[in-house]
């Protein structure tokens, strides 16, 4: 059977292949589109299996909002040129979509459920792998109901920050959220912070003080200065406020009669182990075993 040109071009508007591999698939199928589908679908699955194993680092943070509810979801890419791909971003904002408006509790359950153009999450990453060429995954994602106010604030596509405000209004949300953005808070307030983290400082403050040599009393009144700072410097309510350091943010909340009730911040990639590569060291590394290998 003759493959037209207009039996590839649907293909590929219907997959997302590659303009040969397209050909190839109606080829092999004998121009039957829907085993041609099945097959690059195939062929998609077995590419994103083989690159599953790749660090994925990159990426982009995704925000979606209604009047009730926010949705925040990293989706990872290897590099910063598939970040910014159209494809990527697209699926990004979908996926982001899908997350604000599912019940999935996790990932894995995510992954199952359908985009308005009818494919699975997993099906159109699978696909997206095989379009870019590199591992893609939907890292994690988090939802916030809103008590009163949500606020939402993006710094660019690496960092996101949604937020959910008892009391004031929808541009104190939004500030707050970029405060987040900008100052990366442990929790709301101290009642938020782990235990075992307060316990830690606590002990390598006290440590510090008693080396200090001063009776038994000024060390305590140390270690106790020393962890009210600490605490100030982590939770939100006790760092001075951005746009105005003069104030705290528990003070702007106060003075607003507003209170923050929960929040989540999202930065791409923290957190994952991505291989640094040294360049300088690895030229000079290929020019030493090319010297040896002369040598030989």
């Amino acid at each position: 059977m003759s493959i037209s040109a207009s039996m590839v071009k649907e293909l590929r508007e219907r997959t997302g292949a590659g303009m040969m591999e397209c050909k190839k698939a109606l080829v092999e199928t004998g121009g039957d589109m829907g085993a041609a589908i099945e097959m690059l679908r195939k062929s998609g699955q077995a590419k994103a299996d083989k690159k599953s194993g790749r660090v994925a680092a990159d990426g982009r943070v995704v925000i979606s909002v209604n009047d009730q509810k926010a949705a925040m979801t990293e989706i990872n890419s290897e590099t910063d040129f598939v970040a910014k791909d159209e494809n990527f971003m697209a699926y990004a904002e979908a996926v982001g979509a899908c997350v604000l408006g599912s019940d999935a509790a996790d990932v894995e359950a995510l992954a199952g459920e359908s985009l308005t153009d009818g494919r699975t999450v997993e099906t159109a990453r699978t696909e997206l792998v095989a379009k870019v060429g590199e591992n893609i995954s939907v890292r994690r994602f988090e939802r916030l109901e809103a008590a009163e106010h949500l606020g939402s604030y993006a710094h660019g596509a690496r960092i996101g920050v949604i937020v959910s405000l008892k009391g004031g209004d929808a541009e104190l949300a939004r500030d707050i959220a970029m405060h987040i953005a900008a100052t990366n808070p442990v929790c709301v307030d101290e009642n938020g912070v782990p235990a075992d983290t307060l316990e830690r400082e606590r002990r390598i403050f006290a440590e510090q003080a008693a080396e200090s040599g001063k009776p038994p009393e000024i060390v305590e009144k140390m270690v106790t200065g020393r962890v009210a700072k600490f605490l100030k410097e982590i939770t939100l309510v006790g760092q001075p406020f951005v746009k105005d350091p003069d104030v705290s943010v528990g003070k702007l909340l106060g003075n607003s009669g507003a209170e923050v009730t929960g929040f989540v911040r999202f930065e791409v990639g923290e957190g994952i182990d991505k291989k640094e590569e040294n360049f300088a060291e690895e030229v000079a590394k290929q020019i030493e075993d090319a010297k040896k290998k002369d040598g030989d």
